[in-house]
């Protein structure tokens, strides 16, 4: 049976091996994939996030999250870092993200895939 998860949640995953420049290690990652995939796939779409907000280049894919119980410190998700997981990489539950903080990733989302949404 694959793991329940849920658009907006955030875990803690293991991305290793990685390639270049794609984010790695045991880090922060942000669902974005909907939820019918979520239900009935073994993989999941993630965002990576990253701790160093201060060091990163600001971006308009990039989208602040404060410090939830399970995340120490504010983070960076990366928006223009999506990739395609097995959900057995993921592993401790953070948080949900609010329907606020989801439309702006969402946002952030349609200019990273150059996405026209009009509303």
């Amino acid at each position: 049976m694959t793991k329940k998860v849920y658009r907006g949640e955030m875990y803690f995953a293991d991305l290793n091996p990685i390639i270049g420049s794609e984010q790695g290690g045991y880090r922060p990652v942000l669902i974005i994939q909907n939820n019918v995939g979520n239900l009935y796939s073994p993989t999941v779409i993630v965002a990576a996030m990253s701790g160093q907000t201060y060091t990163k280049t600001a971006l308009p894919t990039h989208y602040i999250v404060r410090a939830y119980a399970g995340l120490d410190e504010e983070s960076m998700i990366l928006l223009e870092q999506i990739r395609t997981i097995d959900k057995r990489r993921l592993q401790d539950y953070i948080g949900q993200l609010s329907e606020e903080d989801m439309e702006q990733i969402d946002h952030c989302l349609a200019i990273s895939l150059d996405l026209d949404i009009r509303e």
